[in-house]
């Protein structure tokens, strides 16, 4: 699943702009780090139960940065659909 995300043409990375691609439709799969404070945590699966989308976890922030080519950490990020390539 990580393979998906690191090779996925349309994507978002951060808690905004995963955010916002959810609550626009956009997003298909969010991937959450584990080691992310816990209202940002709340905040996702809230948002990802209510538009069915399914998260998968990431051990740490730094891993989900280093997986989306970003040389710092990632809270949040998501695959995009193919439609949807514009950015967020």
């Amino acid at each position: 699943m990580l393979e998906d995300l690191k090779n996925a043409s349309a994507k978002t990375v951060g808690t905004k702009q995963t955010l916002k691609a959810i609550n626009a439709g956009k997003a298909v799969r969010v991937y959450l780090a584990r080691d992310v404070d816990e209202y940002i945590s709340e905040r996702i699966k809230r948002e990802c139960e209510k538009n069915n989308i399914p998260i998968f976890y990431v051990d740490s922030m730094k891993e989900l940065g280093r997986i989306c080519g970003i040389d710092v950490g990632a809270a949040t990020a998501a695959i995009l659909r193919e439609a949807d390539r514009k950015e967020v």
